[in-house]
């Protein structure tokens, strides 16, 4: 079959229908997974067109895979996160939605007050067991949409399940049934994807997903579950772990619309942004994300991440507001007690904040230079100096300047006769041994100690 495509005005074929391949023994495809060693990625040099969709948005699964990872949060947590993730989102809701637990009374009740604030974004949704009991607690509860485990690979079928692909394909389509006959949208988690045979499985479970769909008029999800980050963006890298194959062939062979797709990845391999930014530029509508990128083993994709990628990507925050992601890591370092590590982009206490006197130097003339966008009004972070043995004349000249928030002619430069005072006083600490950053009390200590008459007047003018 022949039919012009709405997308590239092109004739192009649909003769492509895939299924299932009930094989007796497992794929594991041990020319790439031998276990053994590192994790090869093949090529095929098949080039798949970029298809970005008209909408694109992030999910929220800081609730669910997230806390798995973490100490459990308290419903008071939960409420002042979700709160926070729907202001980060703003009124387009570019954060859609956010999945939780229902198994505990404690789970329900983070639901119930999440709902009771009648925000409209990110829409509450659950993860729950495959049973009609579970299905009866979503309903119950009002939440429209839930996720259901459905993995795809061999490696969970035959090893994990011990069913066979004809039985494991039967087995998720009366579970979706049951979801349906409840009025519940279903969201199919084909974990592992990136392991699984995409034309013996993957595609043949999809398209039988969109039947379902179509039958009952009720949108049918799939969430393509890069479980153990084995995903890659190179262009021409073969399946299973191609991210812009997957993306591609279940739009293509199995008609799933973009606007029903999502993508979640791990970060195993370091690749979790840019899997998630190359699902997108694929035909992804969504990508599944965490605050902070917490989440099993290396974690989930940072929802911060994705929030700064859109509007890399379009041009625009559509909304979003950014200083939200700081109140969030405080939040969570606060509050929750999570350690953030420092270099950890946008939200690590080093992120914005250098110790190298040459750079330094140049922030002195314009903090453009060695700063990636205004931070202080994007993220309400404003550039630091932390001062070391490395930091020069330049860098103490610049913390002086911010800590007293200096501006104007009040502004001192490197050149100024207390920023050598107090250099001095720093190489000695540096000289006997420290190997530590200095603290911002002992600076302004320093600074009292080499001319109390000029710590005054910063003091007074401060």
């Amino acid at each position: 079959m022949i039919e012009k495509s709405k997308k590239t005005n092109l004739l192009e074929e649909k003769i492509y229908s895939y299924s299932l391949q009930d094989v007796t023994e497992p794929q594991l495809f041990r020319d790439v997974f031998d276990y053994e060693s590192v994790p090869k990625i093949i090529f095929n040099q098949r080039v798949v067109p970029t298809d970005m969709p008209d909408d694109i948005w992030i999910t929220d699964t800081t609730f669910r895979d997230g806390q798995q990872s973490v100490s459990p949060f308290t419903v008071e947590q939960i409420v002042h996160i979700y709160k926070l993730l729907s202001r980060l989102g703003g009124e387009k809701g570019i954060i859609r939605q956010s999945e939780f637990f229902l198994y505990s009374e404690k789970d329900r009740k983070a639901v119930e007050e999440c709902l009771g604030l009648g925000l409209k974004f990110p829409e509450v949704t659950s993860w729950i067991r495959a049973n009609a009991k579970d299905f009866q607690l979503v309903k119950d509860m009002g939440i429209k949409e839930t996720g259901i485990l459905t993995s795809c690979s061999d490696y969970h079928i035959f090893k994990k399940m011990n069913l066979t692909r004809r039985q494991a394909l039967d087995k998720y389509l009366g579970i979706v049934k049951d979801a349906l006959s409840a009025g519940i949208r279903p969201r199919c988690h084909f974990e592992d994807i990136t392991r699984a045979d995409f034309y013996g499985f993957v595609v043949p479970f999809a398209s039988e997903l969109m039947k379902l769909a179509r039958e009952s008029g009720i949108p049918i999800k799939i969430r393509a579950c890069d479980t153990m980050g084995f995903g890659v963006n190179y262009p021409g890298a073969a399946l299973p772990r191609s991210v812009s194959g997957i993306i591609y062939g279940l739009k293509h062979y199995a008609e799933v619309p973009s606007g029903l797709l999502e993508w979640h990845g791990h970060n195993d391999f370091y690749k979790v942004v840019t899997n998630a930014a190359t699902a997108w530029m694929y035909g992804c509508s969504a990508v599944n994300c965490s605050m902070l990128g917490i989440g099993e083993r290396t974690g989930n994709c940072p929802i911060e991440a994705m929030a700064i990628e859109y509007e890399s990507l379009r041009g625009t925050s559509d909304g979003m507001d950014y200083t939200a992601i700081t109140e969030i890591a405080d939040y969570f370092e606060n509050e929750v007690g999570y350690i953030i590590p420092p270099r950890t982009p946008f939200v690590g206490r080093s992120f914005n904040s250098t110790k190298a006197g040459i750079h330094a130097d140049g922030i002195l003339k314009d903090e453009e230079i060695y700063n990636i966008f205004d931070t202080k009004k994007l993220l309400n972070r404003p550039l630091h100096v932390s001062i070391n043995n490395t930091s020069g004349l330049a860098g103490i000249a610049y913390w002086i300047n911010d800590y007293f928030e200096l501006v104007g002619d009040k502004r001192i430069e490197k050149t100024h006769p207390i920023v050598a005072k107090v250099k001095e006083v720093i190489d000695a600490e540096y000289a006997g041994g420290r190997c530590s950053v200095m603290g911002d009390d002992e600076i302004v200590n320093i600074i009292r100690s080499v001319d109390k008459h000029f710590y005054k007047n910063l003091s007074d003018r401060s």
